[in-house]
């Protein structure tokens, strides 16, 4: 709709009556509204891309002048008409490009004043670029940070990952109308009226390709969000995943409450849950900070009561759990003398006990019949094996619990050491020791989830001391919640594409420390300098793509030097990291991890030298990406064919049968990437493949294999 109103706007001015008539219409189309969440899907979206060189052809703006104010910064969109050079430099004749009337305005300006502009919908031509690596983890697979706009990367994810992700952890802006979010390059205030539709539209395009991402059959996303959005954000997703199961739970972060003067002061956040397929959450072993949100049940051995309750639990609903079980008391109390069979009968009085016996029947409290939970031979079995109990003697009526199938492999898993056994053979355990096991509720109030305790604010502080990033995630809310997911997944891959200073991929090096797993992460973020920075570098007379003002950038500045210090245990200026990790597994920041991460830049290649071969180089980590973030990557075309760690290249299918030899014997090779034009080259090529290696045709243009942001979704 806000496509039309400025349309209508446009019309108004050469036709009053009939924008009026227009505008009528389209009155009566908004007051009919479907059911569910409707909203403004805000296109074309624009990006600036300050380290992209201007070419011809190009949407760019200008570029404020130095040290002027943001306010002064003209929107307006021009297409490159030419670049010639003078004296002063490299200049560009510019056509107006945002307008359909505007099309014979013209101007010139200076290369260096411009940015250029990507527009939803136009072709992009992405590359990847390493800005720096740190190995520490021998062959395991590299964590990948991509420094990028989130859309453009998550489209390029699409050739390397689709179907492939385990887990999407995403802390996405929390539209608080306070210069936190920016929309085609302006930051959405509180009295934008389309805010909300901006923000809703900003992220429907990101999670439709996120979903392609996920594994269907076993995969779960996890979105936190505060509450100004949390309402949109639910029907958003239920509309967009409505074949998932969705939960919400609620987290507090701050106990004392962030103060305002006319509202409740908030404490807490939320998450949504989103799991496709099988994906469920795991039951844990959850130490003490979890302890004011468990069931204090869980911390013992738990005795089920034998007598069913709930659903089916009448005596026609299991007629064949309906029998006696014979108790003898003694001095040390009630004993189990033996197990009678079903009863099918209508006078249960008519059964005879053993002599000094009473029997037990599945009486319920109103005195009607039920039945037993488990059958007679189950019972028996029980019995023996100790997992059966009395309570306290009352003939009749005593009670008999049991331990389900849970609580007895707690028992043989040795988490409940067997001490003796009581007079009715029933175990007697050590439960001193034991960490509960279990699923918590919806309301968690843990203190290491806490955004200003040590896992956020202070973990911070201690990786990178001379910097500051506000509201860090706590690293270990990120990591408990991530856990219920991927505990038992040593090898998952989780993407995060609102990254920010790197908690996730912080949180996959602890889980991995913690069970010796090869967890990997993809994490995407942007170069975005904060509003506070932006005013002194402008006083310095600094600019966006200036190397100054791009070393301030959260990437830069935040990012990387976050999770070098994670891995190497140094901060940024070479000191020893002081403190230590706490909860789950407790050791000191300075031992770092046996991890690898490499840093890259999205680069954005002319379709010239793509569609000439010229740009294998740009895209060669795409590929390495694709077979696993591991071990040599492929850097240059050769004149036959090349073979890595985990893939190989056949670039001239005149060197096939040395290729195929040399796939034969590298059984560790995932991915063969073929570039061919020719079909039936192709597939005679793939008929001689070994299994162990994936078919992948390269055509022999690049535009064709990795052009992106042409509005497919």
């Amino acid at each position: 709709m806000s496509t039309l109103s400025n349309l209508l706007r446009q019309v108004e001015q050469k036709d009053p009556q009939l924008a009026a008539d227009l505008a009528h219409e389209v009155k009566a189309l908004r007051a009919r509204r479907s059911f569910g969440l409707n909203f403004e899907r805000h296109t074309p979206e624009t990006v600036e891309l300050p380290g992209r060189p201007v070419r011809k052809g190009d949407k760019v703006r200008f570029l404020a002048e130095r040290g002027a104010s943001p306010k002064s910064v003209d929107h307006r969109l021009w297409r490159v008409a030419s670049i010639t050079r003078s004296d002063s430099g490299r200049v560009a004749s510019l056509v107006r490009q945002d307008k359909p009337d505007s099309a014979h305005e013209t101007a010139t300006r200076a290369v260096d004043d411009l940015v250029v502009v990507a527009e939803f919908g136009d072709p992009i031509y992405p590359g990847l670029v390493s800005t720096g690596k740190v190995e520490h983890g021998g062959e395991k697979p590299f964590h990948t940070v991509i420094n990028a706009e989130n859309f453009h990367a998550l489209q390029a994810l699409l050739y390397t990952h689709e179907g492939k992700v385990d887990a999407i952890y995403i802390d996405p802006p929390y539209n608080t109308g306070a210069r936190d979010w920016k929309y085609n390059n302006d930051y959405v205030d509180s009295d934008d009226i389309y805010r909300h539709s901006k923000w809703l539209a900003f992220m429907e395009r990101r999670l439709k390709l996120a979903r392609r991402l996920l594994k269907p059959e076993d995969s779960v996303l996890i979105v936190t969000i505060d509450e100004k959005e949390y309402l949109r954000l639910g029907l958003l997703l239920e509309q967009t995943f409505p074949e998932a199961r969705i939960q919400m739970v609620s987290s507090v972060i701050n106990p004392k409450g962030a103060t305002r003067s006319t509202a409740f002061g908030r404490t807490d956040e939320y998450i949504y849950f989103v799991m496709f397929g099988r994906a469920a959450p795991r039951a844990l072993p959850l130490g003490n900070e979890w302890k004011v949100v468990r069931d204090s049940r869980a911390e013992r051995l738990r005795w089920a009561e034998l007598l069913r309750s709930g659903t089916n639990a009448r005596r026609e609903d299991r007629p064949k759990l309906f029998y006696p079980i014979f108790l003898r008391n003694t001095e040390d109390g009630p004993i189990f003398d033996s197990v009678g069979e079903s009863y099918l009968g209508a006078d249960r009085d008519s059964v005879i006990p053993p002599q000094g016996c009473v029997a037990v029947w599945p009486i319920r409290s109103d005195g009607s019949e039920g039945n037993w939970q488990i059958s007679a031979s189950a019972l028996v079995e029980l019995i023996g094996q100790g997992y059966v109990k009395t309570g306290a003697w009352r003939e009749g009526r005593t009670t008999i619990s049991y331990l389900k199938r849970g609580e007895q492999q707690k028992v043989e898993e040795g988490l409940f050491p067997v001490l003796g056994r009581r007079p009715d053979n029933s175990i007697i355990v050590d439960s001193s020791e034991y960490t509960p096991i279990f699923i918590p509720g919806t309301q968690w109030r843990v203190a290491s989830h806490e955004a200003g305790g040590p896992g956020g604010t202070g973990l911070l502080r201690s990786l990178t001391p001379s910097r500051r990033f506000p509201f860090p995630k706590s690293l270990y809310a990120v990591e408990d919640t991530l856990r219920f997911f991927v505990a038992d997944r040593p090898n998952a891959l989780i993407v995060d594409f609102f990254s920010g200073s790197g908690t996730t991929a912080h949180a996959v090096m602890r889980l991995n420390k913690q069970d010796g797993g090869r967890r990997w992460s993809i994490s995407i973020t942007n170069n975005e300098v904060s509003v506070d920075e932006q005013g002194a570098l402008r006083e310095q007379d600094l600019r966006p793509g200036d190397p100054e003002w791009e070393a301030m950038g959260v990437c830069d500045h935040i990012t990387k030097p976050r999770l070098e210090a994670a891995v190497t245990g140094k901060t940024p200026e070479g000191d020893p990291i002081k403190g230590a990790y706490k909860f789950v597994d407790e050791f000191p920041m300075t031992d770092g991890f046996e991890e690898n991460v490499e840093f890259f830049t999205m680069t954005y290649e002319a379709p010239r030298l793509v569609a000439h071969n010229r740009a294998f180089e740009a895209v060669a980590p795409l590929l390495w990406l694709r077979a696993g973030s591991q071990g040599r990557r492929i850097e240059k075309v050769t004149d036959d064919f090349d073979v890595a760690d985990t893939y190989g290249v056949l670039f001239d299918l005149d060197a096939s049968h040395e290729f195929l030899e040399a796939l034969g014997k590298a059984e560790r090779v995932r991915i063969a990437f073929i570039v061919t034009d020719d079909d039936r080259s192709y597939q005679m090529v793939c008929s001689e493949l070994p299994a162990h290696a994936e078919p992948v045709r390269l055509y022999e243009s690049y535009l064709t294999n990795f052009t992106i942001n042409t509005g497919r979704e």
